[in-house]
């Protein structure tokens, strides 16, 4: 069975603004690439952080059945929400010591999206050079392109 990753970004010119996400989704038998997936999109007024929520839910929720996958994000904002954070918030019905959880209504989608598939979640710096990173990177601005005036 081949490996199956998820590679997401987001975009935003200024913050907020127009923005959008990109996810390549990729499935690897060894060094092999078996089968390659685009996802893009975007919103007119959005968040930076929104947009990367964005693309990790959009490849999740792209999945016709349960997977094993890995995620590998630039957001340190996402990998530690969803790795950390999360079980806190949903401990407190979804709220937070000192206020509302920003992007609520997209941590709830990621969460759902997320416990249909078996997910390891990966961190990489972003702009430096990770191929698929950058692939991501540009399905995001192409994504956001359409709103920018």
């Amino acid at each position: 069975m081949p490996d199956l990753y998820a590679y997401t970004d987001g975009a935003c010119s200024g913050n907020p603004g127009p923005g959008g996400w990109g996810a390549v989704l990729i499935a690897r038998d060894g060094d092999t690439v078996v089968k390659e997936r685009e996802l893009k999109g975007g919103e007119a007024h959005t968040t930076n952080n929104r947009m990367e929520l964005l693309a990790a839910i959009n490849a999740l929720e792209t999945l016709s059945s349960a997977s094993t996958l890995t995620v590998v994000t630039d957001s340190s904002y996402v990998k530690d929400g969803i790795t950390k954070w999360i079980y806190g918030w949903k401990a407190k019905g979804w709220k937070k010591k000192g206020g509302e959880i920003k992007n609520i209504d997209l941590w709830q989608r990621l969460d759902e999206a997320r416990l249909r598939h078996d997910v390891t979640w990966e961190w990489v710096k972003g702009h430096a050079g990770h191929p698929e990173n950058e692939r991501a990177d540009e399905l995001a601005r192409a994504g956001m392109e359409p709103f920018k005036s």
